[in-house]
């Protein structure tokens, strides 16, 4: 028994250093430090196959005897490892939110400077009307 128990620790372990890496990753997306956020992505992806090996330890032996399922102490384990997995995805979905806003904001910057420097390129034709400098248009491949 203290064999399964022992692997629900290590997982539980290893979700809790996902939570606090996710929390990071959070911080450095805000403040937009892309080095250090992707060393942090790195050590994520080596964390989550440790998970996952993790996973397949605690499957081959929860499915190797059946005592497992009806205890309380596996129970107890698994509905702990159930709540950190479930505040990982909350983390990561708010992670995903704080990509999208940033995307969303570079985009927006893009556009404001396409547009000065439509702005700049401005002139006027003999009779007044504003007309777009046509550099290099006239060039064709």
């Amino acid at each position: 028994m203290t064999e399964i128990i022992d692997a629900l620790e290590a997982q539980a372990s290893l979700l809790g250093r996902l939570k606090q890496l996710l929390e990071n990753e959070l911080h450095l997306i805000s403040t937009r430090d892309a080095e250090t956020l992707i060393s942090l992505v790195s050590d994520k992806e080596t964390l989550l196959n440790d998970i996952q090996t993790q996973d397949g330890v605690i499957q081959k032996l929860y499915t190797s005897n059946e005592e497992y399922a009806s205890s309380p102490e596996v129970k107890e384990k698994i509905s702990q490892i159930e709540t950190i997995v479930s505040e990982c995805r909350y983390l990561t979905e708010i992670n995903e939110k704080a990509v999208e806003q940033g995307q969303l904001r570079l985009e927006h910057l893009r556009n404001l400077l396409t547009e000065s420097r439509a702005k700049e390129s401005l002139t006027y034709n003999k009779s007044g009307k504003p007309t777009g400098n046509n550099k290099g248009s006239s060039i064709s491949a």
